[in-house]
């Protein structure tokens, strides 16, 4: 049985239905509003302090990333919070936010599969396609910092890409700001394991260098179509090792390939391009732990941006793309190798050959019944006569 749910948004009454299915993770949960198709909620699984309520009421009166002229057709790249909601008796519940969703929108981690890539961009799954993302996010990074934002919880579950590539933040409530008419500071609390940095894991503070350190993990797992810079088991160390782990040791096949044992079908690092790979170097040797000399977002703009204007494709299949320092195609080469193409579907098996018509066994003709009936009488006037010979 479905139950309504009355709530307050900004100073509208709304009604939400228990009966639709939410999204989001362990902290909050996301509905969509009957009658306000372009909007949702976030509430929030556990009651929330004043602080957490302050942060969306001070972020009301933002306007992040909003000063820069843009296409008609790209979206926010925030989905900032829009109004506070409440419960009918004024409780603090959440926030409302601008809602992007698939179809139109979808996880950046549905970019590291190839039935996820080809399921939602299927005109447009290349390399190209996601150098582009790469430089999209290095932006939007960009553009953050330049304001003194710095997004904490950094990872491919809360960016979201449109059909053209272009990235949305979700989860904007988790940010570090500062409030520019109080100077109050709010910090990021959340953070994702995978993409942390190894003084974020200890228990230090967000900065933008714990962001440099997200991104660069992002976009080699972009480029590598999913593969993850701190993926696999350092030699000497237990089958269960974790790349949280491996971020805590700095041990990256990218940097110490001879110290890691990797999946069999793992992309070579050498598909990126030079500076892009020297950037990745940087990132997760030097950089994992000497925050200060992780590459920037604005060295990472820099060098996608270069790489752009660069890229060859394959003659054999237009849908490889690839960086211009290669001689071959890498995925045809990892075709033939595995039996796996990442950008393209699997050739359609050929029909079994049609078996060729057989002959039917001969049919009896069936006997003539008129021709029985004689046999019949005939067979019955010799047993006469034979009869009558017989009693003469």
């Amino acid at each position: 049985m479905t139950t309504e749910r009355r709530l307050r948004v900004g100073d509208d009454e709304v009604v939400l239905s228990s009966g639709v299915a939410p999204k989001g993770g362990g902290q909050a949960a996301v509905y969509p509003l009957a009658d306000r198709p372009g909007t949702v909620v976030k509430l929030y699984r556990e009651p929330q302090g004043p602080d957490q309520e302050r942060r969306v009421e001070r972020m009301l009166n933002l306007t992040p990333l909003g000063g820069r002229p843009t296409n008609t057709s790209q979206p926010p790249e925030l989905a900032w919070p829009t109004a506070v909601v409440r419960g009918v008796d004024g409780e603090f519940l959440g926030y409302a936010m601008r809602r992007f969703g698939e179809p139109e929108h979808v996880p950046l981690i549905g970019l590291f599969t190839r039935a996820q890539r080809l399921r939602c961009f299927p005109p447009r799954t290349d390399w190209r396609f996601l150098l582009g993302v790469c430089w999209n996010l290095a932006f939007m990074t960009a553009r953050m910092h330049h304001e003194g934002l710095v997004i904490g919880d950094f990872s491919s579950n809360n960016i979201v890409v449109d059909g053209n590539g272009f990235v949305t933040l979700l989860d904007c409530d988790s940010i570090a700001f500062t409030d520019p008419a109080s100077g109050e500071h709010f910090p990021a609390l959340m953070q994702t394991a995978d993409y942390s940095a190894p003084e974020r894991q200890a228990g230090g503070p967000a900065t933008r260098h714990t962001d440099n350190f997200a991104l660069a993990v992002l976009i080699y797992q972009l480029l590598t179509v999913g593969n993850h810079p701190f993926g696999g088991v350092p030699h000497g160390s237990s089958s269960d090792s974790t790349i949280k782990d491996n971020i805590a040791a700095s041990c990256s096949y990218v940097v110490h390939p001879e110290a890691v044992t990797t999946p069999r079908n793992m992309i070579e690092p050498t598909v990126l391009p030079p500076s892009l790979l020297a950037l990745a170097r940087q990132a997760f040797g030097p950089g994992v732990h000497q925050p200060d000399s992780r590459p920037s977002a604005e060295d990472w703009l820099r060098a996608l941006d270069s790489e752009r204007s660069r890229v060859e494709t394959c003659p054999a299949r237009p849908r490889h793309t690839y960086g211009f320092h290669l001689t071959t195609c890498p995925w045809c080469t990892r075709t033939r190798a595995t039996g796996q193409d990442p950008f393209n579907l699997p050739p359609p098996r050929p029909p079994l050959p049609t078996p060729p018509p057989t002959t039917p066994p001969p049919t009896s003709t069936p006997f003539p019944r008129t021709l029985l009936y004689a046999l019949i009488a005939l067979v019955a006037v010799l047993a006469v006569a034979v009869a009558l010979a017989a009693g003469s």
